[in-house]
């Protein structure tokens, strides 16, 4: 019988040869005689991530070997195996969770450098830590302050330093055009399990389209949990890297948005305009 070790070498040969079709977690299990539960469990036990963030990562590295030899971004993005460019954006956020420990510890020991920056839709917040971004916010008017405060008491115990020029780069890379960046975009989420996975939902809505509450509910395999995805929403705590400006209520009203919904239109009638184009 085959040990796990070779199960876990098998499946990453297939995943490798496979990985321009995206092969589910049910045709890698199946590859290796396996149910997908079970082989879900030895594979991050002996490679150290899932299967899925295993392709996440192969496809990420194909697709900016591609871009780096200066190929069109929908081109690579087909390449890859992957619906458009807007896919292509959203696959190169890589996120991370703080640990239950963390979270209980508001933030003690975390460094956060954050910046205050001008985008296409207004004055932003971004706070940035070692493991990646873990806040981004926008804010109206010329005054801050708010803003600051609120970083300040999400992440209590956190030691909290400006460093506008520090970040500029990266709040620039964040507003330009979806594959523009080829650098994976780390972000570092604190909130419940719930949360977490609401937002990593939100990263698989592809760019210029729309979901209901409910239609994510459905997608996270929660159908009954409407309200609690809605809030899971309204929470998000990085803005339009985490899309939660692309979900509408089931009439299709355009719904709330922390942010204002003026803000939110904006941002959709942007990603439509621009999609139109490539």
């Amino acid at each position: 019988m085959d040990t796990d070790y070779e199960r876990v070498k098998s499946a990453i040969m297939y995943i490798e040869e496979s990985a321009s079709m995206q092969p589910t977690l049910e045709d890698v299990a199946a590859h290796v005689g396996l149910s997908r539960y079970h082989f879900q469990r030895v594979f991050r036990r002996w490679a150290g991530v899932s299967p899925k963030r295993f392709l996440q990562h192969l496809t990420a590295s194909r697709a900016k070997a591609l871009l780096r030899d200066s190929q069109p971004i929908l081109d690579t993005a087909f390449a890859v195996g992957l619906s458009g460019p807007g896919r292509l954006h959203d696959l190169i956020v890589a996120t991370d969770a703080v640990t239950p420990g963390e979270y209980k510890a508001h933030g003690e020991g975390i460094t956060i450098r954050y910046g205050i920056h001008e985008t296409p839709f207004g004055s932003c917040l971004i706070g940035v830590t070692d493991r990646g971004i873990c806040a981004l916010r926008f804010f109206d008017g010329p005054d801050s302050r708010d803003a600051i405060a609120e970083l300040a008491q999400e992440w209590g115990l956190a030691c909290i330093v400006r460093d506008d020029e520090g970040t500029r780069r990266l709040v620039e890379s964040i507003f330009e055009r979806a594959g523009a960046s080829i650098e994976p975009l780390p972000l570092l989420l604190r909130g419940t399990n719930f949360q977490i996975r609401v937002w990593e939902g939100l990263l698989r809505v592809p760019e210029s389209c729309l979901v209901s509450y409910g239609g994510l509910a459905e997608r996270l395999g929660v159908p009954s949990a409407t309200r609690a995805v809605a809030g899971a929403v309204g929470a998000n705590p990085i803005a339009f890297v985490i899309p939660c400006h692309r979900v509408l209520r089931s009439t299709g009203a355009l719904g709330g948005y922390r942010w204002g919904p003026d803000r939110k239109l904006v941002m959709l009638k942007r990603e439509v305009a621009v999609g139109a184009e490539q």
